[in-house]
């Protein structure tokens, strides 16, 4: 199955949905935390230094000090701001508590594992390792060098990857592409801790899956999605590895597979290389975005913070422009990979922006305007394009995130698939960010009726929309209980 019949074969209808009899097996659920049994693990600190460096100026491009720490510590940095449980919600109705972490997941189900390899750390063995996020602890799972090309030289690196049945368990055909939407928020996460702490990095996108699965000893229901080397560099160690073994925990008893998955995963598992076309966006009006909002929330405070917000507050709550401005500003910054980006437009559906007419726009960063190609309110329309979700028309703004598929697809092939989900995540988890320092909420909306989004908006047949997302002033949640 090719991206083109899999996007297709995924996207919402009312009929569709109408015909559908899933009903969700709760005893069958997928556990969230993955971990290796019979391998040794290693203490990270708890409560690690905080960076003070305010959030605004990182998503703008700033960067925070090298701090000279112990190994331990770094990677505790690290992960805690990028990767670990945040706090926690309860179910009034049960007592069940789950676990939020600080980046985001489509129904909070966590597709996605952190798996890294280190070289010359002080005070820290050379070798590869497992996050365990619920215990903030590192499984090690190898001593020694495992020869992943991908991560060269590098002093840390990362090897991110998705178990779709997480996803797949609740959003069945259409979990894939919430699982690339989940590697790019992780992506950016854990981009934006290692610039916090002094450190550039670059995600490596174009490698071969099987090679780095089998480098990694990864388990079959996980798959390789993206590489992260940190700057500085580090003389891989001589000779074999040495495992430890380890046995995964069996996530569901029964583990259901999706062909539909299975397939597109295969096709975009296949390394092409084309030219895509440059496609430069039409629009009418000229409206500039206005002098960005500033806030000194330190990046440290604003993660640990950052929650989905469970609805927003209609009525005559607004945002400023200056606010608005912060936000897509936020979202201009070039990625660091290998894979260039470049592929996601914003469309925003302007409810309450003080200085700004309610209506659809489309946001083009690099002169840095708004073009609208609607007028009027817009409420009821993004509420309706989101499966009927009321956030999406109670917030102060909402976006469609609209890829240029067939320009990613023509420059990479079908891996450019993955590619533009990457970038959407990416471009909502600094959403998130920006959102919290600035006082907001925010949350993304993986769901939508896909074909009314395009009509609505007039979009070429080169483009898809990929993710929606919505910012205003949240509603309190009963169930967050820390």
């Amino acid at each position: 199955m090719g991206w083109r019949a899999y996007h297709e074969l995924t996207s919402h209808t009312a009929e569709a949905l109408r015909r559908s009899q899933h009903f969700l097996d709760w005893a069958n659920m997928a556990d969230p935390f993955r971990d290796y049994d019979g391998v040794p693990v290693l203490d990270l600190p708890a409560d690690p230094p905080t960076p003070d460096i305010p959030m605004l100026a990182l998503l703008n491009g700033a960067r925070g000090a090298v701090q000279p720490v112990d190994g331990a510590t770094f990677l505790s940095q690290l992960f805690f701001y990028s990767a670990a449980v945040s706090a926690s919600k309860r179910v009034p109705a049960t007592g069940y508590r789950y676990a939020l972490r600080v980046n985001p997941s489509s129904g909070n189900l966590h597709p996605t594992e952190f798996h890294f390899l280190t070289r010359g750390l002080a005070v820290w063995p050379d070798g590869f390792y497992h996050y365990r996020p619920s215990s903030h602890m590192a499984e090690q799972r190898a001593l020694g060098e495992i020869g992943l090309e991908e991560a060269a030289d590098a002093s840390v690196a990362f090897v991110l990857t998705s178990i779709a049945w997480r996803e797949a368990w609740k959003y069945r055909d259409r979990a894939y592409r919430y699982c690339l939407l989940d590697i790019g928020h992780a992506w950016e996460a854990l981009a934006l801790a290692a610039r916090a702490f002094g450190y550039d990095s670059f995600a490596v996108g174009r490698f071969p899956d099987d090679e780095v699965a089998a480098r990694c000893r990864l388990p079959e229901d996980e798959w390789p999605m993206m590489v992260i080397r940190l700057s500085g560099k580090s003389m891989p160690a001589d000779g074999a590895p040495q495992w430890f073994g380890g046995e995964p925990n069996r996530l569901s008893e029964n583990q259901i597979v999706y062909p539909s998955i299975e397939e597109i995963h295969a096709a975009t598992s296949v390394i092409e290389r084309g030219a895509g076309a440059e496609v430069e966006p039409a629009g009418s009006g000229d409206v500039l975005s206005g002098v960005p909002a500033w806030s000194a929330r330190s990046f440290g405070e604003t993660t640990r913070a950052r929650r989905s917000a469970l609805d927003f507050r209609g009525g005559l709550a607004s945002i400023s422009l200056a606010q608005l401005s912060a936000l897509l500003a936020a979202t201009a910054q070039p990625l660091s990979c290998d894979f260039g980006g470049g592929f996601i437009q914003l469309y925003l559906y302007v409810h309450r922006v003080d200085g700004l007419e309610r209506g659809v726009y489309r946001y083009l960063p690099a002169p840095g305007r708004l073009e609208r190609v609607r007028s009027g309110d817009q409420r009821v329309a993004a509420a309706g394009l989101s499966l009927g979700q009321d956030l999406a028309g109670n917030a102060c703004v909402a976006f469609s995130m609209v890829a240029d598929m067939e320009r990613a697809a023509g420059a990479h092939g079908s891996r450019g698939y993955r590619y533009v989900h990457f970038e959407a995540g990416a471009v909502g988890q600094r959403l998130y960010l920006a959102a919290e320092a600035l006082g907001l909420g925010a949350t993304g909306i993986g769901a939508f009726f896909d074909a009314e989004v395009h009509g609505y908006l007039g979009l070429s047949a080169a483009q898809r929309v990929v993710y929606h997302f919505a910012i205003g002033y949240p509603v309190p949640d009963p169930r967050l209980a820390a």
